[in-house]
């Protein structure tokens, strides 16, 4: 038989859960912003877009933070073939 054991939600843990919803609303905050944003700018978006296009892969790559996928790591127990 086996037993549970339950951990104590730490003051980390419950202070992540607590701004979660504050995290919701920002991103809800900035998207309307960035709507009002393009709807302001609409000459300036529409006709240098292509730019704006590659301007958002290196904020991609910035911003990702290369971590917690997987696919970077050297696994050394594989058997090549």
């Amino acid at each position: 038989m086996t037993t549970i054991e339950h951990e104590t939600p730490t003051a980390s843990t419950r202070k992540s859960r607590l701004s979660r919803p504050l995290k919701t609303a920002l991103w809800m905050v900035a998207a309307v912003a960035g709507f009002f944003l393009v709807r302001e700018n609409w000459a300036l978006f529409s006709t240098n877009w292509i730019y704006l296009l590659l301007l958002a892969c290196p904020l991609m790559h910035f911003f990702h933070g290369h971590g917690g996928h997987g696919g970077h790591s050297n696994n050394s127990n594989k058997s090549e073939e």
